[in-house]
């Protein structure tokens, strides 16, 4: 197993977020990988935890990397938080991503959990699944 895809395919799923223009009609740029320092905009994108598990053949490196992408709105309702999950889910679902070193294998949406945080916060985590290998 290596970890060493784990960035490549986090550049590329940020790249691919902020290349998608309806996701962008809703969330304007604000994707990230980091949250910035002071106040957050009102609904905003973050790509967040990552679980990775071997997936070598012997001959190649390979893993399966889960990750979470959420989408977080202090707007009232979910209707927001679920247009912006919907975009993100036909984004990265089956997505075709070129990473810098390996390559992508496949990359599926697995759940989603909506939940209202403290605050009158509404949450939504995607959850996805990819397999890359490191050849």
């Amino acid at each position: 197993m290596s970890y060493a895809l784990s960035g490549p395919l986090q550049t590329a799923v940020f790249a691919e977020l902020q290349s998608s223009l309806v996701l962008e009609n809703l969330v304007a740029d604000n994707i990230f990988d980091a949250l910035p320092t002071g106040s957050l905009p009102q609904t905003y994108v973050a790509i967040g935890p990552e679980t990775a598990t071997d997936a070598g053949d012997g001959t190649n490196g390979g893993a399966w990397h889960e990750f979470v992408v959420s989408v977080v709105t202090e707007t009232a309702g979910f209707l927001t938080a679920k247009q912006a999950a919907g975009a993100i889910s036909d984004t990265l679902h089956e997505a075709d991503l070129t990473l810098s070193r390996g390559r992508l294998v496949g990359m599926w949406f697995r759940k989603a959990k909506a939940t209202r945080e403290t605050g009158g916060i509404r949450r939504i985590d995607l959850t996805f699944r990819a397999r890359v290998e490191d050849n």
